[in-house]
């Protein structure tokens, strides 16, 4: 069966929180994001309780901890970086002028993409997999993701103390340019590596369907995000240096920019 009956509940979870965007419409993709793969994480928690092993608890605590710390830094930054809000007001849609039935629309398909996210471990527990090879380097690409984004994250701050006004080129940004979204990237790969030995038929198609759904969302944010630092340091011959010398995404492979992609919408 396709969609076994327990991944409804996971669908449900993460339409519940992230109906946050109906408050604000940027939540879908970001608070609601983070907190929907915390609780999603915490569902299977649940739901398999009776099954668990030590390597299907540590993949659910390790989306927890990913969604909160995510959610958490987001929330942070909403609720104190006044510069940075006022800035995304004219960088980011309000959704004011959307219909319902759009937002409705992109609500459902968020959750969506959530939940198709977390397929491999959802499928390693109700296929009664244990912990195997694929399920511990799936745990450790994924800690290692968590700690490549957090260490990003907490960098661009720091940075920013010292110089708001200047674009970010220390640390993990003399590697590539959008490090978080690295991090991402690097996560997801281990949710996916996690469930590669238990996925069976059509469960192979969700999983992949979630995971490149999240590669092609985290390249999506580096065009939307090179678009917007052109506009911002475009005229800075430091910034030109750096965006030419530094690849924007992925180490060690020369791809500089993805402002020409118009299908990276974003």
């Amino acid at each position: 069966m396709v969609f076994p009956t327990l991944i409804w509940f996971l669908l449900a979870a993460a339409l519940i929180i992230s109906a946050i965007g109906f408050y604000k419409y940027v939540y879908f993709i970001s608070l609601g994001y983070g907190f929907s793969i915390a609780g999603l994480g915490i569902a299977m928690l649940i739901m398999f309780h009776n099954s668990l092993s030590l390597g299907t608890v540590l993949a659910c605590v390790s989306l927890l901890v990913y969604g909160l710390r995510l959610g958490g830094y987001l929330l942070s930054r909403e609720l104190k970086s006044g510069a940075y809000n006022a800035k995304m007001k004219t960088e980011i849609k309000d959704g004011t002028s959307m219909g319902f039935g759009v937002k409705c629309a992109i609500w459902i398909t968020c959750a969506l993409l959530y939940m198709l996210q977390v397929t491999p471990v959802f499928y390693r527990l109700f296929n009664g997999s244990g912990t195997d090879v694929c399920c511990c380097v799936g745990i450790l690409i994924m800690i290692l993701g968590i700690i490549f984004e957090s260490a990003a994250d907490m960098q661009k701050q720091a940075a920013k103390k010292i110089n708001p006004k200047r674009f970010c080129d220390t640390g993990l940004y003399k590697i590539v340019r959008c490090p978080n979204y690295l991090g991402e990237m690097i996560f997801w790969t281990g949710v996916f590596v996690s469930g590669a030995s238990i996925l069976q038929g059509w469960q192979w198609c969700l999983a992949l369907i979630g995971y490149l759904g999240i590669i092609y969302v985290m390249f999506s944010g580096a065009r939307r995000l090179e678009l917007r630092q052109n506009r911002t340091y475009g005229e800075d011959p430091e910034y030109q240096k750096y965006v030419k010398t530094v690849p924007i995404l992925l180490p060690f492979i020369h791809l500089y920019s993805v402002a020409k992609y118009k299908f990276l919408v974003g």
